[in-house]
């Protein structure tokens, strides 16, 4: 027989699981709700009034959603406690007794479906809360002065003259993981530009629906010493300052030292912290730019590589980087075993927080490469940074950037080019960025083309961009 009390425990104990399930549903959907309104500035805070009449608008909907779920559930409870009072008045005659127990098991097999729809819902709410949903819209128009589209002018991403273009759409799995939580996994999906450019490069004859997979690793942290994070699939390159995720960055367009540099690589890496100031990674990859092996089979060595990162304080932070491998265009054509086939890179990164305004960024990059006939150069360049905050919505930033490719291994033309960029950044929501962008590209040689496939010197172009990210995480 279900006592009276049993009975209204388990069904109590229900009821707070769902209340907390509900109250967590509601309040990532009043999060996404906001997501285009809702943001924090740099020191933490929400700021912006409109965001905020909305997040309370929307807080306040969802708050009466729930009080109308909890009065549902404690209307059927009573229900529940009525009939249970109702079976445990004083036995009557054999038939009524045979009705109790039948309503009894009636009354069970509720409770039951109430606790497995439950643990369902438990089970979804378990995933987000571990796993990070999140995703950026990046779009822009640019002009070229030489009313061109730029597929031979050196840039990364902004390749379209006089355009409305969709630079990137990404979406995002992350699971974060520790040495208490050892096990964690990242997805990036994505198209656009950025995709139909550079991050399929490598791999577009391969295989074309790679592309679209940005980064897919799994993770785990192996428990040595504060924990040794081991991944194992695509991800994007440790080489250089600037990132894929053009809100990473301090101006819209990538510099040359981007755009002439790894973008992804596949195979391991591994990372451990020695302690809050000094950081050490090991990598061993397939090569530059190819998920798939693209060394021919007696010469299909892997390209290998460490990186040293320090933060001796608050204020500074420097990252050093090498890369080596037999990458060398000329390793897949028949000659010579003995010849040098490797490419080498050396980067380095260094980072001021001078003030909570002001930021300066430097980025060194040595390399030596070959070509198709197995004749060897040597590439360098230095890009310096700056970015100061007038307030938490508005920022400048300009970029002065070197790159010397002296033997044209990697532009095609032996070279050195040079960008000025000056980039004004304006926040409408701390989600969504505005930058307003002029540079200008110019080379000791005529590297460049206007549309009527006359050599210049010179490139100028003017960009407008727009970048939106979300996450189901709360600000």
């Amino acid at each position: 027989m279900l006592s009276k009390t049993s009975s209204l425990t388990r069904m109590r104990a229900c009821t707070a699981m769902l209340a907390v399930m509900l109250t967590t549903i509601l309040t990532v959907a009043a999060f996404g709700q906001t997501g285009g309104q809702t943001g924090l500035n740099d020191s933490g805070a929400t700021n912006d009034p409109t965001s905020k009449a909305a997040t309370k608008a929307v807080a306040k909907s969802a708050a009466d959603e729930l009080a109308k779920t909890i009065e549902a559930l404690e209307e059927r409870i009573r229900q529940l406690e009525a009939r249970l009072a109702k079976l445990d008045e004083p036995a009557r005659p054999a038939n009524d007794n045979t009705a109790k127990a039948a309503e009894v098991a009636e009354i069970k097999k509720e409770i039951v479906a109430i606790q497995d729809d439950a643990k369902k819902n438990e089970g979804v709410l378990k995933f987000f809360r571990d796993v990070e949903v999140s995703g950026i819209v990046d779009g822009y128009y640019s002009y070229n002065n030489n009313k061109v589209d730029m597929f031979t002018q050196g840039r990364a991403f902004d390749v379209r003259h006089n355009a409305f273009s969709l630079q990137l759409a990404k979406f995002t799995l992350n699971k974060a993981n520790s040495k208490d939580d050892p096990l964690g996994f990242r997805v990036d999906l994505g198209l656009g530009e950025t995709v139909d450019r550079i991050i399929s490069g490598g791999d577009s004859g391969r295989n074309d629906g790679t592309k679209h997979i940005l980064q897919a690793y799994a993770s785990y942290v192996a428990p040595i010493g504060s924990g040794l994070t081991i991944d194992f699939g695509k991800f994007f390159t440790p080489v250089g300052a600037e990132v894929i995720e053009t809100k990473d960055n301090f101006n819209y367009s990538r510099g040359w030292l981007f755009a002439f540099g790894p973008y992804y690589h596949a195979g391991l890496r591994a990372k451990y912290s020695v302690n809050d100031k000094v950081a050490l990674s090991g990598f061993l990859f397939n090569g530059w730019d190819n998920l798939f092996e693209n060394n021919i089979s007696n010469n299909a060595g892997k390209t290998v590589g460490f990186q040293l990162g320090l933060t001796p304080s608050k204020k500074f932070a420097l990252t050093q980087t090498y890369l080596a491998g037999p990458e060398a265009s000329f390793a897949s054509l028949p000659g010579d075993p003995e010849q040098d086939n490797w490419r080498h890179v050396a980067d380095t990164v260094a980072t001021i927080y001078v003030n909570d305004k002001l930021t300066l960024l430097g980025n060194f990059v040595f390399g030596s490469d070959g070509d198709n006939f197995g004749n060897r150069g040597k590439w360098s360049g230095g890009a310096a940074y700056f970015k100061y905050a007038f307030t938490n919505k508005l920022a400048f930033s300009p970029r002065f950037e070197v790159f010397n490719d002296k033997d044209g291994l990697r532009t095609g033309t032996a070279q050195t080019v040079k960008d000025i960029t000056l980039t004004q950044e304006v926040k409408l929501v701390n989600n969504l960025i505005t930058r307003f962008e002029y540079r200008r590209d110019f080379s000791n040689q005529k590297f460049f083309t206007n549309e009527a496939g006359i050599a210049k010197s010179n490139q100028n172009t003017f960009t407008f961009g727009v970048s939106y990210f979300f996450t189901n995480r709360e600000p």
